[in-house]
């Protein structure tokens, strides 16, 4: 129930990686499994039984030593957990911000961190425990320890070697032999 969140411009694959690297730095460790949306950033083949991973979401996954499952399409039962996250977010987080002007979004990200930061603290009715004190008793100890060095986001282009022996990626010439 210990949660994480966080605002991004976008959900493209640099944004989407970069906030799976905080959130694992905010828990202070990596889960030995990641269950995900079919979400185009992270899953190129939307296969119900053996999705296809983005290729630099599958290195990620490496890089941390976890397992990426994507929930099947069509499915919030295989992320039902997500799914009530999703719900206690919108109502202790996004509901309080919704008459709130941010002009920047580190702004925006350091009003939402005020807000976790008391969500997971408050005490739940069924636990008589908070979320915080949950996740350290029972779910940080079952986490792998964060690599030394953070993943560093890469782009993977195909090109095409022109007839005068270079190619072009982001408006720069590179040579090849």
């Amino acid at each position: 129930n210990y949660m994480y969140a966080e605002a991004t411009r976008t959900q493209q694959v640099p944004d989407w990686i970069a906030s799976h690297t905080r959130a694992f730095a905010f828990f202070g460790g990596v889960t030995a499994a990641v269950v995900c949306d079919q979400l185009k950033s992270g899953v190129v083949g939307p296969c119900r039984y053996e999705p296809g991973l983005q290729r630099t979401y599958a290195e990620f996954a490496t890089h941390y030593g976890t397992a990426i499952l994507p929930a099947r399409p069509a499915k919030p039962r295989d992320k039902a957990k997500i799914e009530a996250g999703v719900l206690v977010a919108e109502r202790w987080i996004l509901a309080r911000l919704r008459h709130e002007t941010f002009f920047s979004l580190a702004a925006l990200n350091a009003r939402i961190a005020e807000l976790l930061a008391d969500l997971n603290t408050r005490p739940m009715r069924l636990y008589r425990a908070s979320r915080r004190e949950l996740f350290e008793r029972l779910d940080q100890p079952a986490l792998r320890p964060l690599p030394a060095e953070p993943y560093v986001y890469g782009e993977w282009t195909v090109a095409r070697v022109n007839i005068d022996y270079h190619v072009e990626i982001h408006r720069h010439y590179y040579s090849v032999p």
